[in-house]
């Protein structure tokens, strides 16, 4: 029967290794374990144990680089729980936290000043997580296929040169996709006005070959003409053309991107597969622009454009 493989025994020079490799070259767990033929749970937990020392940097400040300091920062800790137990303001780091250039880590960090015997990094980021989740709880949306269709307008435009006169105009980017199968449409117009907004959502029921149960817009003026959450007023002629291809109209609340958030991410999509690949051609129809678009589009929905970055 062969022998069982002894675990390598780890020392300061392995643990400062990993240090080094994590907090300076940024290698993952698996990585570093790999490198120094250490367990990856030996790594994870040396790991965390710098990130609550507040050693979480290379190369180590000065003063804190000494082998015998370093053991004592890493392993004081080891089997006594804290005896500071105050929570930290959650709802004031939550404020902080969107001040630019601010971390968890650095609040932590400033929590762990004034509360030397506090929690952990680890601890204090979980507290903080479910501070969020309670703060702002989110609900996890289940499409059906065919039942909602988003669409919003791109905030990119493109250049249409009038070859008569030389007047360029931009046209503005109508963008369609339904929620479940993510299959997307996009349309050139001269504007967000009503006829072009009325011929942009008849065009995309076309493409996806049938009118979808819901449709999810923005609080444009061509759609909305009150934006009320309960009971929003839609525009005379928009409402119209819902109530032709019984379509629900669901207008999303301003500043709510979660309320249309395939919309949301397929425009990012839309701007960087379609129209970036654009911005060194030169129109001078919509006709010729909404070619090169569907052309695009087509290779979007057909796994083309899934590897877009």
């Amino acid at each position: 029967m062969p022998r069982r493989k002894q675990a390598r025994h780890t020392d300061v020079k392995d643990i400062r290794s990993i240090l080094r490799l994590t907090f300076e070259q940024g290698l993952s767990i698996r990585a570093v374990s790999e490198r120094l033929k250490i367990s990856k749970t030996s790594v994870s937990t040396y790991v965390l144990r710098a990130k609550e020392a507040g050693l979480a940097v290379w190369p180590l400040p000065p003063g804190l680089d000494e082998d015998d300091v370093l053991e004592h920062r890493l392993f004081r800790r080891m089997g006594r729980p804290p005896r500071d137990t105050v929570e930290p303001n959650w709802p004031k780091m939550a404020s902080e936290l969107k001040r630019k250039g601010v971390t968890l880590h650095l609040l932590w960090q400033e929590y762990r000043e004034a509360h030397p015997d506090g929690y952990g990094y680890t601890w204090f980021c979980g507290r903080f997580a479910d501070h969020e989740s309670r703060a702002r709880p989110t609900y996890r949306s289940r499409h059906v296929a065919g039942v909602a269709m988003e669409c919003d307008y791109a905030g990119h435009t493109i250049p249409i040169i009038d070859p008569s006169t030389g007047e360029i105009r931009s046209a503005q980017i109508y963008v369609a996709v339904l929620s479940a199968s993510q299959l997307t449409f996009a349309y050139a117009s001269f504007s967000q006005k009503l006829p072009d907004w009325i011929e942009a959502n008849q065009r995309a029921f076309s493409y996806f070959g049938g009118e979808t149960k819901t449709t999810i817009c923005d609080n444009l003026k061509s759609a909305v003409a009150k934006a009320l959450w309960f009971e929003p007023t839609l525009n005379a002629t928009f409402d119209a053309f819902a109530e032709h291809y019984d379509t629900t109209v669901v207008p999303a609340r301003p500043r709510h991107p979660r309320d249309k958030p395939s919309a949301e991410g397929t425009v990012l999509i839309v701007e960087r597969w379609v129209l970036a690949r654009l911005r060194n051609e030169r129109f001078f129809s919509l006709v010729d622009l909404n070619i090169r678009i569907s052309a695009l589009i087509e290779d979007l929905n057909t796994g083309a454009g899934k590897t877009w970055g």
